[in-house]
């Protein structure tokens, strides 16, 4: 590994691999930390929050991280005066990125299980590069596609892992609802690319972050109201308070702040290779603190999806 020391002392490899391995299980703990939370809030409403609460906590760190050495000199490359254009892309970006992505993930989780929403999540590249062929940004080579399609049988596999049909039917809704989520995540990494070199990371997040709390706004307001006066949310449990917390706070704003800074001195294919850990941390943790079972066509499933993605990875490492 090799790490880049062009803006003072680096931090040694031992201090990034474990920087990395600690994020990774930090997303991890949020599936959990996530299907606890859902116990005592409605997913739409969580969903919301987790968005409006990210995006004011995003405000209130931007001058906070505009004077980090390990930002400013990306913050200090360009500040354009923004068009309506700009604010367009970053209403796209912030509706991808933040509405599709947060919304579908939280309500697909409360139908579907740790270990299924996991492993759909990591496949995160392939949604990728499916829509990076699609848009001719990337071309498709025959270890993509054979990528591709160990990957998809996978999910088929795993989709279809569950009990009879009775049994199926709600977690299946809930995958097919985390896979809307992880394309319109896909389509944030995809349509940002074009835009990467116009905007420094924190301008770039912040704004479509603002962006998608708007569009979100109103809806937060009425499942608010509609789950109950304040008396009723002052009866949440702490758990639900700390889960909404860990899951805008930590998980969110501070996590990807975090791996910003782990781009500084990594490359993005070396932060790849370690994202293997978060669908296989989750899954464990699921069947140890959760009681999730385990079926050995869930396992077979998984495997053979982040198999998938490690064929294609390790193309591009190379």
């Amino acid at each position: 590994m090799r790490i880049n020391n062009d803006s003072g002392l680096a931090p040694s490899a031992t201090v990034i691999t474990v920087s990395i391995t600690s994020l990774m299980l930090v997303w991890a703990v949020n599936f959990l930390v996530g299907k606890i939370t859902l116990r005592y809030i409605p997913a739409l409403t969580l969903g919301c929050l987790r968005i409006v609460i990210a995006a004011v906590f995003m405000v209130l760190l931007i001058p906070i991280c505009r004077r980090l050495p390990v930002f400013q000199e990306k913050a200090r490359a360009a500040r354009p005066r923004f068009t309506w254009r700009d604010y367009w892309t970053f209403a796209y970006l912030g509706f991808f990125g933040f509405v599709v992505n947060q919304i579908c993930f939280t309500t697909g989780l409360h139908y579907t299980n740790v270990t299924h929403s996991s492993i759909i999540v990591g496949m995160g590249p392939i949604y990728t590069l499916i829509l990076a062929v699609l848009f001719r940004l990337e071309q498709a080579t025959w270890r993509k596609a054979t990528g591709m399609a160990i990957s998809l049988a996978g999910v088929a596999i795993l989709a279809s892992s569950t009990g009879g049909l009775a049994h199926r039917s709600p977690t299946l809704v809930g995958d097919i609802i985390t896979v809307c989520g992880s394309l319109g995540f896909a389509m944030w990494v995809v349509l940002g690319k074009r835009v990467a070199g116009k905007y420094d990371p924190i301008t770039c997040t912040s704004w479509s972050l603002i962006f998608a709390a708007i569009m979100v706004l109103p809806l937060v307001i009425h499942q608010v109201i509609a789950f109950g006066p304040l008396f009723t949310w002052l009866a949440l449990p702490w758990q639900a308070w700390a889960g909404i917390l860990f899951m805008t706070l930590i998980s969110s704003t501070l996590a990807y702040l975090f791996y910003l800074w782990l781009l500084r001195f990594v490359e993005a294919s070396q932060l790849t290779a370690f994202s293997y850990l978060m669908p296989v941390s989750a899954t464990a943790m699921s069947i140890f603190f959760m009681g999730e079972p385990g079926a050995w066509s869930e396992l077979l499933g998984g495997a053979l999806a982040l198999l998938g993605v490690y064929w294609v990875e390790s193309a591009r490492g190379k």
